[in-house]
């Protein structure tokens, strides 16, 4: 089993606080989040960029390695996530992430290649992890 890990702090309330995002390797190491960045097109990054972030990568992984199943190597794959954070049922949820996807794949036809990239998106862990698993929490107060 993999584990990695992110981490985040925050102080205040939800509108005037303001937060800290790190992941394990440090590549984010106390990058600012906030209120203003998650709903008023602020500066700082947000949890749903960085889902987005997360599946685009994760996507364009896994549309590589199915690619190669078939013996053809992408030169390119772009991938970007949209995820969309609309108000429901009196709270707030990710309702939708879509896939934008560009890629250049020397050999490949178009049947071949649209069957890899409908294998990726079905098939990444992150495609999985948002649509429907279940989601577990340890808490303590201290």
């Amino acid at each position: 089993m993999i584990k990695k890990h992110g981490s985040a702090n925050w102080k205040g309330s939800l509108k005037e606080g303001n937060g800290t995002v790190s992941t394990q390797t440090g590549v984010l190491d106390k990058q600012n989040y906030g209120f203003k960045s998650r709903f008023e097109g602020g500066t700082n990054t947000n949890p749903e960029e960085l889902i987005g972030a997360a599946h685009a990568a994760c996507y364009s992984m896994a549309l590589s390695m199915i690619l190669g199943q078939s013996d053809l190597t992408p030169d390119n794959i772009d991938t970007k996530a949209t995820v969309n954070l609309e108000e429901k049922d009196g709270g707030f949820a990710v309702t939708k992430i879509h896939l934008d996807v560009t890629a250049s794949v020397p050999n490949a036809s178009e049947e071949q290649f649209m069957e890899a990239a409908n294998a990726a998106k079905a098939g990444c862990p992150i495609s999985k992890l948002v649509t429907g698993a279940e989601v577990t929490m340890d808490a303590k107060l201290v």
